[in-house]
């Protein structure tokens, strides 16, 4: 969907008396919802096809959007890494550390052992920490700080 018409599918949105909209295309599925006289648009994760999608920027306040890859795609797109690969139980935002100016929680060849926490994903503002299935050591750590993550996706490979 371009931008033109996300924008206008927004305008249209918060200057009615419609609550909410979804709109399903081939490209995938976008569903917007205003609240407390706010347009939100909640990202919706679908299955696209494998050439990824480009960004959509330039929104409104309060407006997000994120295209997805499909997982085929993804796992492609990163080195293969031997090792145990620690992967995400959701959908969200991959953050190394607890706060913006914190020590991240692990580094590339730090010890670790079950039950440690090496990372946070966000989901729908909840703070969820990820914690270590497996001792051994970090030996690549597979997602940037702020980057948005997908169910399954592997975040941190142990040796």
């Amino acid at each position: 969907m371009d931008l033109r018409k996300l924008k206008t599918l927004i305008d249209l949105v918060s200057e009615s008396n419609v609550s909410e909209l979804e709109i399903t295309e081939a490209e995938g599925k976008v569903r917007i919802v205003k609240s407390a006289g706010a347009v939100q648009m909640a990202p919706q994760w679908v299955q696209a096809p494998p050439v990824m999608a480009a960004a959509v920027t330039g929104l409104a306040p309060g407006v997000a959007a994120a295209p997805v890859a499909s997982a085929e795609a993804t796992e492609t797109a990163e080195a293969p890494a031997s090792g145990h690969k620690v992967t995400s139980p959701m959908v969200g935002t991959f953050y190394r550390a607890s706060s913006p100016g914190a020590k991240p929680f692990v580094e590339v060849g730090d010890e670790v052992k079950e039950g440690d926490t090496l990372c946070i994903i966000e989901a729908m503002k909840i703070l969820n920490e990820i914690e270590c299935d497996k001792t051994g050591r970090v030996s690549k750590i597979l997602c940037e700080n702020g980057q948005a993550v997908e169910y399954g996706q592997a975040l941190v490979v142990i040796e």
